[in-house]
């Protein structure tokens, strides 16, 4: 199976959640400033990981990249979806970012897999909720760090 992680990064917490997943299912890892269209279309598996902004936005490479999905042909494509963020300090927020890349890859007609449950968490709201799940895997690398391999492996294993 060929698989290929985009994710946009700033401080380099969610680049190394791209890697580690990348390394898991011997994937590759691109950063979302140098994807090109065939990164998005040439896998058999595209899963895109972005941090959510405070106030519920994506994160700045992935907003001035966009336009790089918005062209991909992803018409019946699987798309898995990874979020870092912080429901301590952004409890209505939460992952927000990939609820957006959901709405964006939906649009252009992908399969989304990887939905995970919301139990465990501490959150007010989030637009990565949908009929009480995740559109993909939630990460708070703040306040739950501990965390974050068990729910990387659990989340893969679904996936391959």
């Amino acid at each position: 199976m060929i698989v290929t992680v985009i994710f946009g990064s700033d401080g380099g917490a969610t680049k190394g959640v791209a890697s580690k997943i990348s390394k898991k299912c011997q994937g590759r890892s691109v950063d979302i400033k140098t994807a090109t269209k065939a990164d998005f279309e040439n896998s058999d598996l595209l899963i895109l990981g972005s941090p959510t902004y405070g106030d519920g936005t994506l994160q700045t490479d992935w907003e001035e990249n966009i336009d790089k999905l918005r062209t991909a042909n992803l018409k019946g494509r699987k798309v898995a979806l990874f979020g870092t963020g912080d429901q301590e300090s952004y409890p209505t927020s939460f992952v927000d970012a990939i609820g957006i890349l959901y709405d964006e890859v939906t649009d252009l007609g992908a399969v989304v897999v990887g939905f995970t449950d919301t139990a465990g968490y501490d959150y007010v709201g989030s637009t990565a909720e949908r009929d009480g799940q995740f559109v993909g895997l939630a990460l708070d690398l703040d306040t739950q760090s501990g965390l974050t391999d068990k729910r990387v492996t659990a989340w893969l294993s679904k996936l391959l």
